[in-house]
């Protein structure tokens, strides 16, 4: 059993930019960071811890997700539908595969774990 909660962060090894990831910046450096706890992001499901730096980016989800806030707050526009929705730490959301997303990240830094199933 593992504990979602802010002091379970592991060290976070450094990914780039959500650019490596798939992503637009649009304002921000938008520095990505994680901790894979289980799989591979080629595996059919992969979890994980992911941080984000203050950024405001756009990407469309390759997969489909299920993901809890550990720190900071972020604000996510579903661009297909307008619908605008912000989270906090202990709350979380379930994305589709293909839906595009405008992160814009208020927090020098967010954190959440992830679940994905490609």
């Amino acid at each position: 059993m593992m504990n979602l909660k802010p002091s379970s962060i592991p060290s976070l090894e450094s990914w780039g930019t959500v650019a490596n990831l798939g992503s637009d910046i649009l304002e921000g450096e938008g520095s990505a960071s994680g901790h894979l706890t289980h799989g591979t992001p080629e595996t059919p499901l992969s979890a994980g811890f992911f941080a984000v730096s203050k950024s405001i980016f756009r990407m469309v989800y390759p997969f489909t997700e299920h993901a809890i806030v550990l720190e900071g707050e972020v604000t996510l526009k579903n661009e297909a539908t307008g619908e605008i929705q912000s989270y906090r730490p202990g709350e979380g959301w379930m994305i589709e595969k293909g839906t595009p997303i405008l992160w814009t990240v208020h927090s020098p830094r967010f954190v959440k774990h992830y679940m994905a199933v490609i």
